[in-house]
C-alpha cells in the first residue's frame, strides 16, 4: 500500500481533514474513489458494492450519545453498533444513536461522509475489535464517494481509539 501525498480535493480546493491527518502523520494509505449515487442513503453498502471489498473490511463511522457524551463508533458495514456493548465499554448506563445534525456539527462532515479521522471536535472513539482481524480496512476519507484504506492499528493510533467488541 503506497503512501499518497495528494488526493482528491474538497469543495474549497483543499484535501479533506481526514486526508490532512494521514499526510501529516506520514501514515501509509490508499485512496479509493467511487461514484456516489445522489439520493443513495445506504452509504456503506454503496462503497462495498462499488469497490468490491468485503463488507467486514469497510468500516462505517457512527456517532452515538453515550450518557450525554457524543462518541465515535467505528464498526464494519456488515454489522450494527451494539449500543449496550458500547455503553458497557465506556462505563455508561446507556447509549443511543446521535441525531444526524449533531453528528454533522460535531464532526464537520456530512452523514455518509463522516470519517473517524480529522473530525472538527475530537471525540472519544471506539473501534470494533473485529477491525484488527484485517491487514487493512477502509473508512470514509471525509466525503461521500471516497474511502481510504489503511492499517487498522494506524486508525486506532490516529484516533486515540479504544478497541472493544461493539458490533453485532
Amino acid at each position: 500500500m503506497a503512501r499518497r501525498e495528494r488526493g482528491p480535493r474538497g469543495r474549497a480546493g483543499a484535501a479533506t481533514p481526514a486526508l490532512e491527518v494521514l499526510t501529516a502523520a506520514g501514515t501509509a494509505h490508499t485512496l479509493h474513489p467511487y461514484e456516489h449515487t445522489e439520493g443513495e442513503t445506504h452509504f456503506g453498502q454503496e462503497a462495498v458494492a462499488a469497490l468490491g471489498v468485503p463488507a467486514e473490511r469497510v468500516l462505517k463511522t457512527v456517532v452515538a450519545d453515550c450518557g450525554g457524551e457524543l462518541v465515535v463508533t467505528v464498526v464494519p458495514v456488515a454489522r450494527q453498533v451494539d449500543l449496550k456493548a458500547l455503553a458497557a465499554a465506556l462505563g455508561a448506563k446507556k447509549a443511543a444513536m446521535a441525531a444526524p445534525a449533531a453528528a454533522e456539527r460535531s464532526s464537520g462532515y456530512v452523514v455518509g461522509g463522516i470519517s473517524p479521522l480529522g473530525q472538527r471536535t475530537r471525540l472519544r472513539t471506539v473501534v470494533d475489535a473485529s477491525a484488527l482481524d484485517h491487514t487493512t480496512v477502509l473508512v470514509s476519507a471525509g466525503r461521500r464517494g471516497l474511502q481510504v484504506e489503511l492499517d487498522p492499528a494506524d486508525l486506532v493510533a490516529l484516533t486515540g481509539a479504544e478497541v472493544a467488541a461493539v458490533g453485532r
